[in-house]
């Protein structure tokens, strides 16, 4: 048989979006947040391991 039923084809899309300042502001904070918050839970996982 090989490997003709094995390959598919992946599509990809591009789109450009456009946002607005308080947009592009909440995005920053609500990344900004998730990055400490991450930051916070490895480093007590790192000092429960110790």
């Amino acid at each position: 048989m090989g490997y003709r039923g094995l390959i598919k084809q992946l599509k990809t899309y591009k789109f450009k979006i456009y946002i607005r300042d308080e947009q592009k502001i909440f995005f920053i904070k609500t990344f900004v947040c998730i990055c400490i918050s991450y930051k916070l839970i490895l480093n007590n996982k790192i000092k429960v391991r110790e």
